[in-house]
């Protein structure tokens, strides 16, 4: 993965407007405000090549940033008691229409807020993924804010959610101080790789 190619490519707002899957996809999925912007940013050593938003439920399309050997997809924030009826059912067609599309979709990297346990949203899109056979990580946001004893207590609360799950990837990442971005680019890198 080039980082510098990196471009905002284009924003969808309904599954009508997707485009053409013409490069490896990994999406971003996770609960507003989780940090899949800055996720984003941080993976391409950008400030502001995703926009993030100070307003939850703000990304109300998915976006597209492409770079030179795959896609970068966000996914709406989903769980913000804010937006309308009509918003949510938009957004669950968006949402349901991205994966239902015949896309080269290699991998969701499925985000959570490290210091709480996943809401009944993330549970739910935990759920569909598997019943799909939607290939996923789960990356735990906002690891800088939790100390050491914090911290093994989160990683073995997740450690129980998760038990029903084998090999489940679990990394902690950090938007501020860049935990985690260099396994979860060279996670990146392994599964956009096109096989020779």
């Amino acid at each position: 993965m080039n980082v510098h190619s990196a471009a905002f490519e284009m924003a969808a707002g309904t599954s009508s407007q997707l485009p053409v899957s013409g490069l490896p996809e990994v999406a971003f999925s996770g609960r507003s405000n989780v940090g899949k912007s800055s996720l984003i940013n941080r993976l391409v050593n950008r400030k502001a090549l995703a926009r993030t938003s100070a307003t939850p439920g703000k990304t109300a399309t998915i976006n597209f940033y492409r770079l030179d050997t795959m896609r970068m997809v966000d996914l709406p924030g989903y769980g913000y008691a804010k937006v309308s009826d009509s918003e949510r059912r938009r957004w669950s067609e968006l949402i349901e229409g991205y994966f239902d599309d015949d896309r080269d979709l290699r991998l969701v990297l499925q985000l959570w807020d490290m210091r709480h346990d996943p809401s009944k949203d993330d549970q739910q899109m935990l759920e569909y993924m598997v019943e799909r056979g939607i290939p996923f990580i789960i990356v735990l946001t906002k690891s800088d804010k939790l100390n050491k004893t914090e911290r093994a207590k989160r990683l073995a609360a997740f450690d129980a959610i998760l038990a029903d799950l084998e090999g489940i990837t679990v990394i902690p990442f950090s938007a501020v101080n860049g935990e985690g971005a260099d396994q979860i680019r060279e996670i990146l890198d392994q599964v956009t790789a096109d096989d020779e």
